[in-house]
């Protein structure tokens, strides 16, 4: 295709348009358009421009930039194939427009230096010959492109699988801290029931909100955020809320529903004071608003109360007439959670178990009757039989030399 018929496809980007704001595309457009109008330093100008704005986001070719930009920024045409929907006109304009970038991407740069030749004076001749080329080439086409989007979906849901909602924008986590199942230690019926619930919200189903409960360092955490190594879990995505992140959660839920993935929220540590203005923006999303949650949206909490609501012995003796009910109303939000998981500390033998399996794994080499006292009286001194206690005095242990 003659360089100035790409100049005037380019104008008629329609489905794809916000990437002609991009520094790629606008200087591609610019460049063609300055070469069809004999402008040859703005043209160079532009060539430059481009040349740098591929090797400011490390991409060897223009064709390797848009695989990333069409497959990772949300767009009409790839939100439609991630719904199953149809729409000729949208189908057609988008082939249309990524034939035209493809025939951009394998468009050698030879040909807009040797277009820039007769249009710049001899003393432009040695910058001419020493201007960098960007890779020509197109390393997908249209059919493989609707296949991501039906397979994937598009934008960033598609490149990551982890989230923070944090004022209102949602903050893509490139590397999750999220273990693997097989790491966590103990309490394999509690994450059992986490796993059979994500798995039936995979299938389509509509399924409870989560509340794990319990002590602190049992593992609640973790087992929410393990969901992510499930095998056969790819759709799943985590996205965690931070509490002054509540009251725009409703907006979230809005902005997920339809969806090809599935999605967890995830708020860690949850607990309410008594005068906490979210508390009742919770009991909404939970349960009782007008509108409907959306079946690929749950929300999991862990919290150390299992009643979620910090209660003071002010709270009992106040001058309200029916304080009980009072008191009833504010501890009855973990009820709107339909699973409710407890995470209680382990009993002697399973603490000792668990001290055994990972002295084992750490080389530690005391006699058994040894590790066990000097385990139970590192309990007493921290917070209790959990795998976090556990995991700290072995790793005591290591640090004191006798691994």
């Amino acid at each position: 295709m003659e360089l100035s018929a790409l100049s005037i496809a380019l104008r008629g980007m329609a489905a794809y348009r916000p990437l002609m704001d991009t520094p790629v595309l606008s200087g591609m457009s610019r460049l063609l358009r300055f070469l069809s109008a004999g402008a040859g330093e703005s043209a160079l100008d532009a060539y430059t421009q481009v040349f740098h704005a591929l090797r400011e986001k490390e991409f060897q070719g223009l064709g390797d930039w848009l695989w990333e930009v069409l497959r990772y920024e949300e767009s009409p045409y790839g939100l439609l194939c991630a719904r199953g929907g149809a729409d000729p006109a949208l189908e057609n304009a988008a082939r249309r427009e990524v034939e035209t970038l493809l025939l951009l991407s394998r468009t050698d740069c030879d040909r807009y230096i040797d277009a820039m030749k007769p249009l710049l004076p001899a003393e432009f001749a040695p910058v001419l010959a020493g201007l960098p080329r960007w890779r020509a080439a197109a390393p997908f086409g249209f059919e493989e492109l609707t296949e991501f989007y039906r397979r994937n979906g598009c934008g960033g849901f598609a490149r990551c699988r982890a989230f923070v909602w944090e004022q209102g924008e949602l903050i893509p986590v490139e590397d999750p801290d999220c273990p693997r199942p097989e790491e966590l230690l103990g309490y394999e019926l509690q994450r059992g029931r986490v796993e059979a619930n994500t798995r039936a919200m995979l299938e389509g189903h509509r399924v409870n909100n989560v509340l794990l409960f319990g002590d602190g360092g049992t593992g609640k955490s973790a087992a929410v955020k393990s969901m992510l190594c499930v095998p056969g879990f790819e759709e799943l995505r985590l996205v965690e809320v931070q509490k002054s992140g509540l009251a725009q959660m409703p907006r979230l839920i809005r902005a997920l529903a339809g969806r090809k993935q599935k999605f967890i929220l995830f708020i860690d540590d949850l607990a309410f004071d008594q005068d906490d203005s979210t508390y009742s923006v919770m009991k909404t999303i939970l349960e009782g608003g007008l509108e409907r949650r959306p079946a690929n949206v749950a929300v999991y909490a862990t919290s150390n109360r299992r009643h979620l609501v910090r209660q003071t012995f002010s709270d009992r003796a106040g001058d309200e007439v029916d304080a009980f009910e009072t008191i009833s109303e504010k501890t009855a939000l973990a009820e709107r959670f339909g699973l409710r998981i407890p995470y209680l500390t382990m009993n002697k033998r399973d603490y000792l178990a668990l001290v055994d399996h990972l002295a084992g794994r750490a080389g530690v080499e005391l006699e058994r009757e040894e590790l066990h006292a000097q385990a139970m009286a590192w309990e007493l001194r921290h917070a209790g039989r959990t795998p976090r206690t556990a995991q700290q005095f072995i790793a005591s242990l290591t640090l004191d030399g006798q691994g």
